[in-house]
């Protein structure tokens, strides 16, 4: 294993239903306000049209960023949180993958602050989550879309410390 080994992941929202719907509602917005430019004011029409190309921006640029090294795990979900957030080993009891329901466990995707006992997640897609339970009880679920290698990874992290 080299001198400091590092996991990295970058998801983003790529999934083509959500893309199919932020474009069919962009789409219907533009259809409705230039059909319908009569009846409204300029200011109308151009909050009507800057909102939904607002959320596609938005969702286009999100991204949740994975780093695990020797130290902790280290997590941002961009543009919510500029700053990493650190969680070092000393303070993290368990850590291993696990599959879980995004909209049953969490109620969706994104930045997830649950309390019925499941702690916080963030996830973009998929099923399968980094689940953190820290020393003082406390959960947090990470999704990912590399869980072989973050196990991996992390069993050769903790062979080390």
């Amino acid at each position: 294993m080299k001198d400091n080994p590092e996991f990295y992941e970058i998801q983003r929202f790529r999934q083509c239903w959500l893309w199919l719907i932020i474009l069919f509602v962009l789409g219907f917005s533009a259809y409705n306000s230039i059909s319908n430019a009569e009846f409204f004011s300029t200011t109308e029409l151009i909050i009507s049209l800057a909102i939904p190309i607002l959320i596609f921006f938005l969702f286009f640029i999100i991204k949740l960023e994975t780093k695990i090294d020797a130290l902790g795990i280290r997590v941002r979900l961009y543009p919510f949180h500029f700053q990493f957030k650190y969680f070092p080993w000393k303070s993290i009891e368990k850590a291993y993958i696990r599959e879980y329901s995004p909209l049953m466990d969490y109620g969706g995707w994104g930045l997830r602050i649950v309390s019925f006992g499941r702690g916080k997640a963030y996830n973009i897609s998929g099923n399968m989550g980094l689940q953190l339970i820290f020393k003082d009880g406390k959960k947090l679920l990470i999704g990912t879309q590399k869980s072989v290698e973050i196990k991996k990874f992390i069993k050769e992290i903790q062979k080390f410390n």
